[in-house]
């Protein structure tokens, strides 16, 4: 799989799905060729999803000093799979902007390159390796 970059208003966004988020070495490429938004789809379980998306996706805004904008699918979908819900917006310091819980919502967050500059100013763990 070839990762993939778009620009959206002047921030550099990698794109990637749930399952990507236990795999940091993607998100750290995302930040070695100058992402500072990572944008994670997903439909975590509600098993899964209790445990684990809240410290992962905290996790990959942190390590990489970027915004999160993670989206993620809610309900129950048969009587075997239900999706835990819990669309999040991660600031670069690891601070949740808004998390939609469950049920069906939109959620809106500013980002702001200042932001980023300032935690990375604060304590900088992006090391360009072509540097």
């Amino acid at each position: 799989k070839v990762p993939k970059m778009l620009m959206v208003e002047g921030f550099k966004m990698g794109l990637s799905i749930c399952f990507d988020l236990r795999f940091p070495e993607l998100f750290r490429f995302y930040s070695h060729e100058g992402a500072t938004v990572l944008s994670i789809s997903s439909a975590f379980t509600v098993p899964t999803g209790k445990a684990h998306w809240h410290t992962l996706v905290r996790a990959r805004a942190i390590e990489n000093q970027s915004y999160v904008i993670a989206s993620a699918q809610w309900g129950q979908h048969n009587e075997k799979l239900s999706t835990f819900g819990h669309s999040l917006v991660v600031d670069p310091w690891g601070e949740v902007l808004a998390d939609a819980g469950e049920g069906e919502k939109i959620i809106f967050a500013e980002l702001s390159q200042e932001k980023i500059e300032a935690v990375r100013a604060r304590l900088n763990v992006i090391r360009n390796p072509k540097a």
